[in-house]
């Protein structure tokens, strides 16, 4: 059968991929749509072997919470190039992908990969077809999620420079007066990068690195070995104090610990969990 140009534009508009890419696809096809598309997504197969050694530290990170504000993703579509990042119909994946996090709140990465598409394909499987269209390694490197339980608190999305990160953080309370509190939290999060949400949230291993490293730099600097340990923990304090988010000092205020601004604006008012992701 003869392949008009209109069918063409049919698959372009369902695939995203180049006018001659769809044209060979249908005519391989011999005009079969469905065949088509498996064409393209073999296509993507192909040159998502050729290109895995590649590195993908390009992207969108997109930040989403629910319309009751008690859920909340953060997700990392991952592409070779800045050029390719930037792209609209990029940028629209990564938030189908989001949208689909959000909906579903899958537990790994994995499982988000195996949730179907609005087109019948699985995520992974799209990411394939679209490997093929655009040319590069695309990866969804990273998913994080926080979930809340009504009249248990909120969680509230951040954005940094362009979707090159993205922030959710969970604060105890509910009502539009918290919104911004959380949000400046967000923001101390892009900005500062904490490991914990306080020191309890550390984990173990940590902790004896620290320990380790501040005892080593104490006895190089040629301190009494009995006092190695205490000086080691005062360095751990230290470091609990710019690692982790509650203790450290809250970037837009003057010396007051982000735990202390909560609390100015309601002496109740804590973070109760926060998830980060950025490129690279």
């Amino acid at each position: 059968m003869g392949i008009t140009a209109a069918d063409v534009k049919k698959l372009r508009d369902q695939t995203g991929a180049g006018m001659m890419d769809c044209k060979k696809a249908l005519t391989e096809s011999g005009g079969d749509f469905d065949k088509a598309i498996e064409v393209l997504r073999k296509k993507g197969q192909k040159l998502s072997a050729k290109r895995a050694d590649r590195e993908a530290k390009e992207g969108a990170v997109i930040a989403k919470i629910s319309g009751n504000k008690n859920n909340g993703v953060v997700v990392r579509l991952s592409c070779e190039t800045d050029f390719v990042a930037k792209g609209e119909g990029f940028i629209t994946l990564a938030n189908e992908f989001a949208d689909l996090a959000l909906k579903n709140l899958p537990n790994s990465v994995e499982d988000l990969l195996a949730l179907s598409t609005a087109d019948g394909m699985t995520i992974a499987g799209k990411i394939e077809e679209q490997t093929g269209v655009i040319g590069e390694k695309l990866e969804l490197s990273a998913y994080e999620k926080i979930e809340t339980a009504a009249g248990e608190g909120q969680v509230l999305p951040y954005i940094h420079m362009g979707n090159k990160a993205g922030v959710i953080v969970a604060v105890n309370l509910e009502g539009p007066q918290y919104e911004e509190p959380a949000k400046n939290v967000a923001m101390q999060v892009a900005a500062m990068h904490p490991i914990a949400l306080d020191k309890d949230g550390v984990d173990s291993a940590t902790v004896e690195k620290e320990i380790e490293i501040g005892m080593e730099v104490a006895r190089k600097e040629g301190k009494p070995e009995a006092m190695l340990e205490k000086i080691a923990q005062g360095k751990l304090n230290k470091f609990f104090k710019e690692r982790t988010l509650l203790n450290q000092n809250y970037v837009k205020g003057n010396k007051e610990s982000v735990q202390d601004y909560l609390k100015s604006v309601h002496a109740d008012l804590t973070v109760t969990g926060f998830k980060h992701l950025k490129l690279g």
